[in-house]
């Protein structure tokens, strides 16, 4: 190559810095007309997808899951533990609350890989035309690439929440470990997204070496804030089992906003320090960055 190997190229971008000013046009382009309709393409997705799960296999997974504690004293060991945290009050919501947390992981999921098929091109269109147009496209990533990086990491993802279901007994922790594993699910995911047009792999893999501590910030962010859908789940479990259709359909509205969000920011990030990479290989390069 005629210039560095970007391997051996730290950016020299302030990652504090980089992340806010990547908020702030992601801010400003969420609300955008555009990207509103964007959201309805994965939003209509998920939609048509947990409309009929739900209509169809709500009931059933109540009384199957009705069944199991039935028949293995799930209810009188479930009763003890919540009266032990002094949540005996919920006793009666056991089997909702149950069906909620199995199917919140699977939501998340099917949103994230609608998100990263559907809508991640079209918002890497829509950021570099407007804000790095002369940006080389170096093609390093392809749609078979974000397809099983899409894939692994939700299935990951949703494994792990599982297995930490437990913890919802002790709701501030749940809500952190559940924003430490949208961190590490968005921060994998979104940068691969954001970078595939544009970055060759060299320069992706040094970026998300260098960049990783401001990836995983921005993931963590957003990841605070997807832990409201929860709990709009949670509070309609001890309301009433009616209300689940409509909660979760609300539910996956504020994911899809939430992960379009994200993606703007990681997008508008992830080309910032890529701009940056560039410039610091090829100093006389013009046009490498792009102001506001």
């Amino acid at each position: 190559m005629p210039h560095a190997d970007s391997a051996t190229v730290i950016p020299r971008i302030a990652p504090m810095k980089g992340v806010l000013l990547a908020w702030r046009r992601a801010l400003r382009s969420q609300f955008s007309g555009r990207m509103l309709l964007l959201s309805l393409v994965p939003l209509l997705l998920s939609l048509s997808l947990w409309g009929v799960a739900m209509w169809l296999g709500l009931q059933p997974l109540l009384d199957w899951l009705h069944g199991l504690f039935t028949d293995y004293g799930g209810f009188d060991a479930s009763n003890s533990m919540l009266g032990m945290v002094g949540l005996g009050m919920l006793k009666v919501m056991v089997v909702p609350l149950l069906a909620i947390a199995l199917l919140l992981p699977l939501m998340i999921a099917s949103s994230l890989l609608f998100m990263g098929i559907v809508a991640m091109p079209a918002i890497e269109r829509h950021v570099s035309g407007r804000h790095f147009p002369a940006l080389d496209r170096k093609e390093g990533g392809s749609f078979v690439g974000s397809l099983a990086i899409n894939v692994g990491s939700t299935a990951v993802f949703a494994l792990l929440w599982l297995f930490t279901l437990p913890l919802y007994a002790i709701p501030p922790l749940a809500w952190l470990v559940q924003a430490g594993l949208w961190a590490w699910v968005t921060s994998r995911v979104m940068s691969y997204d954001a970078l595939a047009a544009h970055a060759s792999g060299a320069e992706r893999q040094v970026l998300m070496r260098t960049c990783r501590p401001a990836l995983l910030t921005i993931g963590l962010v957003s990841g605070l804030a997807g832990a409201l859908p929860g709990i709009a789940w949670m509070g309609g479990a001890v309301i009433s089992v009616v209300l689940f259709p409509v909660l979760a359909l609300v539910s996956l509205w504020l994911y899809i906003m939430l992960f379009l969000f994200a993606g703007l920011w990681f997008q508008y990030y992830c080309l910032q320090a890529l701009a940056e990479l560039r410039a610091q290989q090829l100093p006389a390069h013009p046009g490498a960055d792009a102001s506001i």
